[in-house]
Formats: C-alpha cells, structure tokens, sequence
C-alpha cells in the first residue's frame, strides 16, 4: 500500500508540472479573436502551426474561428457563453479557456454575468472547476462596470449594427436615428435604427419607373403607415414592400428600440420628397 501511496503521488506531481509544461506552450497559441468589420478572424493556428500543420491550422483558422464563430444563428455573446461552461464542464482551465474569457467579456459579458454562469454551471460540472475558472475570470473583469445603457443593451440583441447617428437626414426624423451600411454594392442596404419615440417624416420615394423601398424588420417594435391607410406593426422578420409614389412614413413604436433594413430599388428618375412630421398626438396613441 506504501509503494501504491507513492507511485501515486509521483503520478500525481509529474502531470501537475507537465500540465504546467502544455499550459505554458498552450499561452503561444491561443489568444482572444478579433473582430474587423464584424467579421471574427482567429490567426493562432497558421502563427503556431501553419508550417508545421497547415491543415490543421486552417481548421482551427477558418472553419472553427472562421465559419463557425461568424454564423448568425446565436449572438456572439451566446456563443462565448456557451464555449466557456464548455471548457469549464471538461476541466480546461488553460490558456484557451483564458481567452475564451477575454472574448466573453469582450462581446457583453458582464462581471456579474459570469460570476452567475460560473456558478450555475459548478452544481454540473464540479466544485473544483469553478474555482480554478473563478481564479483566472477574476484577473479579468477587474473593476465594476458601468451599467450598460438602454442603446448598448438593445444593440446587443440584434444581429446588425446599430450604427452611427445618422445626421445627415436628422431634419426628417422626429428623435434621434442611427444608420449602418450592411451592403454598399450591387444592391445598398443600410440598417437603420430609431430609439423610442423615433420617426421619419412623411415622405415619396418618387421614380417614373420602378423604384420604391423594401423594409425588413431587425428588431424591436415600429410601424409602418401608407396615406389613408391604418399603421402595420412591424417586428423582426416583418417585410414592408413600399411602391413608389406612394406618401409614407415608419419608426419606431412609442416605448420601443426598433431597427429595420432599408433596401432602395432600382428605378428611372428616382428621388426622394420629405414632407411634413407624422402628428405627435396621433403617434403618441399607437402601442
């Protein structure tokens, strides 16, 4: 029972400073992603090993970070969530779950988020686990953070961005809107963005032919109403064909963030007619 007693604390200290080893390699070859344009891109794999294991390294590059990590059908956050009760759940608490972590935090995590994901996920993963995530988490989200703002918040729940203040056309908008170029070629898509109680003017989107506008609903609550006609709620995934030469206007509802994709059809002779603000009585009673 001794020699059993030995062999196995022997065992024990040679993973303990060869696991040391591997996570001190591990540090060359893992680091947080980056984001350019949106788009995730990952380069550890072709830095490490893209002579040594180019195949290798353009999975790790291309497809894991790559295609992976830049699908639309989670956010971002949900995803480096997700990845990290993954880690944790097998026990890997190296250099990769450390950037992991970075990237959670990076894409909205909050400090006190992860504190709560952390030990949620210590009833099924183990005790033990938690505390070694805990021990590198807390090197990370270092100082309390400000409480994001309604803006941050709503921006965090869709999967284009919000954009910049959109300026240019502030005169024709009752409150204050963002624009986002998604697409500036072939066919120019821009999403907009209206806080609460945003709205454009009514307006003619003119052309002798052709012509008009399509919207596509992102997220939050708006409206959408033709002359003479009553308003169409618009949610996420609502498409709005609007004709040209048909007098309009749309927004955000009352008490909601709303975005939607504006997507200009081709025409001959097109123009754009801003008219007067939509009535402030009238609007106020949509919900």
């Amino acid at each position: 029972m001794k020699n059993i007693s030995k062999l196995l604390i022997i065992t024990t200290l040679m993973l303990a400073i060869s696991g040391q080893a591997i996570a001190k390699e591990m540090k060359k070859e893992y680091k947080p992603m980056e984001s350019q344009s949106n788009k995730i891109t990952q380069t550890a794999g072709r830095d490490v090993l893209g002579d040594f294991a180019p195949e290798f390294a353009h999975y790790n590059d291309d497809i894991l970070f790559g295609e992976n990590w830049n699908t639309a059908n989670i956010d971002t956050k949900t995803k480096s969530i997700v990845t990290v009760v993954s880690l944790m759940s097998q026990g890997i608490v190296d250099s990769s779950m450390e950037a992991h972590l970075k990237n959670a935090k990076k894409y909205g995590v909050t400090k006190s988020e992860i504190a709560g994901i952390i030990t949620h996920n210590a009833f099924y993963a183990g005790w033990p686990k938690a505390w070694a995530v805990f021990r590198l988490a807390k090197n990370i989200w270092t100082e309390d953070e400000p409480a994001l703002s309604e803006k941050e918040k709503y921006a965090q729940s869709i999967m284009f961005p919000v954009g910049e203040p959109n300026d240019a056309f502030a005169k024709y908008f009752s409150g204050k809107s963002y624009a986002a170029p998604v697409s500036t070629k072939q066919v120019k898509i821009f999403n907009i963005t209206f806080e609460p109680g945003c709205r454009n003017n009514w307006h003619i989107h003119k052309a002798k032919s052709g012509g008009g506008q399509m919207l596509i609903g992102v997220g939050g609550k708006g409206y959408y109403q033709e002359w003479g006609k009553e308003p169409v709620e618009i949610k996420e995934g609502t498409v709005i064909n609007i004709p040209a030469n048909v007098k309009h206007w749309h927004g955000a509802a009352p008490d909601s963030w709303f975005s939607h994709l504006a997507i200009e059809l081709d025409g001959v002779e097109t123009s754009n007619e801003w008219l007067e603000p939509v009535d402030d009585e009238y609007y106020k009673n949509l919900r």
